[in-house]
């Protein structure tokens, strides 16, 4: 009797252990892939100037990684912005990079190594800013003629939908203005001395380099919105890549703006390769996916970044490894 007893003891015993064994591997199946630490090595992201939104969100996704992936070796590398994200990463410098789809899609038009570029998520949509002196006689694209104007970066996203603007209205960019080549470091500061008369610049809202402009300076910002039809003319693009958008009147509240100014909106996309493996581009994905809300507490922009809409990186095709996340996450 007591053997019988001990019989059955013991087989619920091993009963029990086997469920326990069956319930762990179905939560390790289960658990995001991208929540298992097991990749190593080198990753790189190409972020832009230090003053811009794409430095500080390639910042926290750097340190999302970093905790989702010990083994991850994730480092940033400066870049004058979108188009010279897409090189690094088109060349094997970088690993991913945020950049505008306007950009992404005159990169990879161009050919060469453009053809090699991949997407794994639409981000946020960047909003284009014309900046004035609030006493400038500037009142629309038209008035810069003559004007000395900051056109972005060298190899920035920013000088090529403002050379497309001052197109778009019968300016050409290299004649009828003055082109000054800087960065979002450097145009506010250039307009508050007087260097330049107006500065385009393309970014996530707000940008913080014109909040701290505006809190120390006057300025205006010129309405853009009406030309969205003509950019995509010029962009040739088979897809629409410009909407109508508008910069809300409590944007910049120090501009004493009391109406909403129409502009032009741009999706960012992150953007990587095929040479990077399926696996890697998963993680990052997913790290990107899964913590939009804890970056979005820490950057604007970061918040509008959407499950439903990632998957969509016209004119980019999505990287096989974003592609599998996507899959294994569809409700």
């Amino acid at each position: 009797m007591v053997r019988a007893a001990r019989w059955r003891a013991s087989g619920h015993f091993f009963l029990l252990l086997g469920a326990a064994a069956a319930l762990a591997v179905l939560v390790w199946l289960s658990w995001p892939q991208n929540n298992r630490p097991a990749l190593s090595g080198r990753v790189t992201l190409a972020t832009g100037v230090a003053a811009g939104v794409y430095a500080k969100y390639d910042g926290l996704l750097r340190e999302e990684l970093k905790n989702s992936y010990p083994g991850l070796d994730v480092r940033l590398v400066p870049s004058q912005g979108s188009v010279d994200n897409l090189r690094q990463v088109a060349e094997g410098r970088a690993d991913f990079a945020i950049a505008a789809a306007d950009a992404a899609a005159e990169y990879r038009s161009a050919g060469g190594n453009g053809s090699r570029l991949r997407a794994c998520a639409r981000l946020y949509d960047d909003f284009l800013h014309l900046v004035v002196a609030h006493d400038s006689p500037v009142r629309s694209v038209r008035d810069l003629r003559g004007a000395r104007v900051g056109v972005g970066g060298v190899e920035s996203g920013v000088q090529l939908v403002a050379r497309r603007v001052l197109r778009a209205v019968g300016l050409d960019p290299d004649r009828d203005i003055k082109p000054v080549l800087a960065g979002i470091d450097r145009m506010p500061d250039q307009l508050r001395v007087g260097q330049i008369d107006a500065f385009f610049w393309s970014g996530g809202l707000p940008t913080p380099a014109v909040q701290r402009l505006a809190r120390t300076f006057p300025i205006r910002l010129i309405p853009l919105g009406d030309l969205v039809g003509a950019l995509h003319r010029l962009s040739g693009a088979s897809v629409p890549l410009y909407r109508a958008a508008l910069l809300p009147s409590d944007l910049y509240p120090e501009t004493g703006s009391r109406e909403a100014i129409s502009t032009i909106a741009i999706p960012n996309l992150l953007t990587t390769a095929d040479y990077v493996t399926t696996d890697l581009a998963q993680a990052v994905t997913g790290t990107l996916i899964n913590n939009r809300e804890s970056i979005g507490r820490q950057m604007h922009a970061a918040q509008s970044v959407d499950l439903r809409t990632a998957i969509f990186t016209d004119p980019l095709p999505l990287h096989e490894g974003a592609r599998l996340w996507y899959r294994r996450v569809k409700p």
